[in-house]
């Protein structure tokens, strides 16, 4: 008898000592939580934010883009692997839901065909430089040719590669813009940790192009001012 009355005091002396040992565990998961947030990467876009391929598919020539309609869905086919692949902080290109940055890259406009259901298709904006085609059901841009006479862009198309199921495609190099996020936005105390995490990917950030494109684009202005000089 005495035995079973020290079985029964010992397991209400157990089923004390749980909620405090939960307890103490929850207490201790809370405490480890706000270190654990403390390393998590600033998020800036689905396409990069696990890491990315740092090349392209050798021999990759194009595949299709396809905008973001459960029906009728736009298809746009570009025959042609893209160049200048970057993460861009303007506020003019399109990005998913809740992404900071977008990542666009250019091909020759003559490799863009509107393959399904173009008739959805109307330029966001008529006056800008890049003519980015936007679909009217989901508001994704499948491309956005550069038709301006004179500009150095001329004859090439924007477009975001993240629309293609197709793998390959070139993968961004750098980062442009990375200060027009603010104006989206982005509180600018958040800038240093934003401009961190890009170099952590290997997106070096710039507030304009990269030195090439803006190498390229001074070239061109040199050019028509009969400045240019090779040596």
């Amino acid at each position: 008898m005495a035995k079973k009355v020290a079985r029964k005091q010992s397991k209400r002396n157990a089923n004390k000592t749980k909620p405090v040992k939960k307890a103490a565990a929850t207490a201790k998961a809370k405490k480890a939580a706000p270190a654990k947030a403390r390393g998590v990467a600033v998020a800036l876009h689905p396409a990069i934010d696990n890491g990315f391929p740092k090349t392209a598919k050798r021999g990759f020539g194009g595949g299709r883009l396809v905008c973001n309609c459960a029906s009728d869905a736009v298809v746009v086919e570009l025959k042609s692997q893209t160049a200048h692949n970057h993460a861009c902080g303007c506020t003019k290109c399109w990005k998913p839901e809740g992404a900071i940055l977008s990542i666009v890259a250019v091909v020759p406009s003559d490799k863009v065909v509107v393959l399904k259901n173009g008739h959805k298709l109307k330029v966001v904006d008529p006056n800008a430089v890049i003519l980015r085609h936007a679909c009217t059901g989901c508001g994704v841009h499948l491309y956005g040719p550069v038709e301006r006479e004179g500009h150095p862009f001329k004859g090439l198309s924007f477009v975001h590669t993240e629309l293609s199921k197709e793998s390959g495609w070139s993968p961004p190099t750098f980062a442009a813009f990375v200060s027009s996020v603010i104006e989206s936005g982005v509180p600018p105390s958040r800038m240093p940790a934003i401009r961190k995490r890009l170099k952590d990917l290997g997106l070096e950030p710039y507030d304009c192009l990269s030195p090439a494109l803006m190498d390229y684009l001074a070239s061109e202005a040199a050019k028509k001012s009969g400045a240019y000089r090779e040596k």
